[in-house]
């Protein structure tokens, strides 16, 4: 039963759930969460507050984000005081280079797409998914969306602790891969003192503020169609890239109608493919079918864990950009192909491998307004910074996002020229059966993703949790095979249980592999909303 205002706190972090009536911020920054509170004071609505606060974290949070990833977007636009209105998709993901094949790809030595420098990197979304946002649904001007972002990256920022982390992590391993004239300009760029920023060490990137000021002059032409186009191809064309011009002008984000899967009650909707959402709505489907209780009961966290395994491995295997995917969303998200793969769930961890139907690093972020407004937000770079190519003198770290495809010629997913790849970022929203909207939801952190939103789903309906308590509840991952992840702070019993079903589990006393979500949810009776931040990271809400 969904109890959003509920007061229980049962798990470690003990923070409590936070309420406002008149606008709403959560993201996995505080300072970024506080330049979308101020957006909403100026007059801004959801969309507005979205955007300044994703332009924000490309800044004070670069390990997860930065101005050349890609972006997905659900908007919930409210038509009257009661919350009614539509909910609209944005896919900003980009595409293959044209000079992007898999034989330059064997030309260049690879066996399967690497995860740095210029292979990776794919037409970024960024901007576009910004401007397009913007556009449609903003109220306030451009350029002061984005004046925020690029104050903060001018004048400098005191680093945040788990971002500083992640950030000399990042360190460490670029030091390690990063050996060519494309990858030298991160060091310069994010590591500018000789090292990365500890936790409250001040950081600044005047090479970004400007970019910022380009992108929000132009409304993003500049990165498609002007001179930071420009500059990025002459350095991939100096530095052996396959990025080019014409390559990023031919790039438009697309609206998308979103999909969604029944659940008790409710309606999860995600993105479609390209995006893994369907992963989510294809396990919700198939544990709708059982009877569930209890957090603590252990078959109903093995169900949960089968389920998830049987959703991901169909998931690899056919989601890609949706007119190379061989069986269709309708098709795996079908009654009788729900059922058929809800029966392989028995009492024993399997192995799990893709059915037949009939054919047919990253930052998340909420917003609600005094409207009734509502964005679920995501952007990524894919992997920490992505791939480790800086374009001198801009700040903007290209994503390695090409990573995914696959260079198998028979696979749904094989790497073509203009194709979108199977993409890890989803934002998801919730509504009742009936469309009432109730909000925004997501959990980052590349394959994490799925599995984030349907316990985060899950701790909601089924477990009464409210938003915050959802977010603080132990999770687990399942990893490949019949190896799973898990939180210490899993109730020792139930982790003894699944490893007698035959599941390898693996404790975890590292949360930030275990995803990071916020979460908003609107009282349809009262309009006041409830979010939750993640307790796994330097997360923060932000109130009007």
């Amino acid at each position: 039963m969904l109890t959003p205002f509920s007061q229980a706190t049962p798990y470690a972090s003990q923070r409590s759930a936070t309420y406002a009536k008149h606008g709403m911020v959560a993201a996995s920054q505080p300072q970024a969460s506080q330049v979308g509170r101020d957006i909403l004071a100026q007059g801004g609505n959801a969309v507005d507050a979205a955007i300044a606060t994703a332009a924000a974290l490309t800044v004070v949070e670069p390990t997860g984000c930065g101005i050349g990833g890609d972006a997905f977007a659900l908007v919930w636009i409210a038509d009257d005081n009661a919350g009614n209105g539509e909910l609209h998709g944005l896919n900003a993901s980009g595409t293959a280079p044209a000079a992007l094949t898999p034989q330059a790809v064997a030309e260049a030595g690879f066996e399967s797409m690497p995860l740095y420098g210029w292979t990776p990197v794919t037409v970024p979304g960024i901007p576009a998914a910004w401007a397009e946002l913007s556009r449609r649904f903003g109220k306030l001007d451009f350029q002061t969306l984005l004046a925020p972002a690029t104050r903060l990256a001018r004048e400098g920022f005191p680093v945040s602790p788990v971002i500083a982390s992640l950030w000399q992590r990042a360190e460490m391993t670029f030091r390690q891969h990063l050996t060519d004239t494309a990858t030298a300009g991160w060091f310069e760029t994010f590591a500018p003192t000789g090292h990365a920023p500890r936790a409250g060490e001040w950081h600044r990137c005047e090479d970004q503020a400007q970019t910022l000021e380009a992108i929000a002059a132009s409304h993003s032409e500049s990165f498609y169609r002007g001179e930071l186009a420009e500059r990025i191809d002459a350095f991939s064309r100096e530095t052996g890239g396959y990025l080019r011009a014409e390559d990023l002008a031919g790039y438009q984000p697309e609206w998308v109608k979103p999909i969604a899967a029944d659940y008790r009650g409710h309606q999860v909707w995600e993105i479609p493919p390209n995006g893994q959402g369907l992963v989510a709505l294809m396990a919700l489907r198939m544990l709708e079918g059982f009877e569930i209780d209890s957090r603590d009961n252990p078959e109903v966290l093995h169900r949960q864990l089968e389920a998830m395994k049987l959703a991901f491995s169909d998931g690899q295997a056919y989601i890609t950009q949706p007119e190379s995917m061989t069986h269709s969303v309708e098709a795996l998200l079908g009654d009788a192909y729900t059922r058929e793969r809800r029966a392989l769930i028995g009492e024993s961890a399997l192995e799990p491998t893709p059915g037949t139907p009939q054919a047919g690093g990253t930052v998340y972020l909420a917003t609600a307004d005094s409207d009734g407004n509502m964005v679920s937000f995501i952007q990524s770079n894919y992997h920490g910074f992505g791939s480790g190519v800086v374009v001198p003198g801009t700040g903007i770290a290209l994503q390695n996002r090409g990573h995914n495809f696959s260079l198998d010629p028979s696979h749904d997913n094989v790497l073509a020229p203009g194709k979108k790849t199977f993409h890890t970022i989803i934002p998801g929203f919730l509504t009742r059966d009936d469309g009432t909207p109730l909000g925004p939801f997501g959990v980052m952190g590349g394959f994490m993703q799925p599995q984030g939103h349907v316990q985060v789903v899950m701790n909601l309906i089924d477990f009464g949790l409210n938003p915050q308590a959802a977010l603080d509840a132990p999770r687990w991952q399942w990893m490949g095979g019949k190896r799973i992840g898990i939180e210490h702070d899993y109730p020792a019993p139930l982790i003894r249980a699944m490893a007698e079903r035959g599941h390898d589990m693996q404790i975890d006393h590292d949360p930030r592999g275990f995803g990071r979500g916020q979460m908003i949810i609107r009282d349809p009776d009262s309009g006041i909303y409830c979010g939750g931040t993640e307790p796994r990271t330097d997360a923060s809400i932000a109130v009007l």
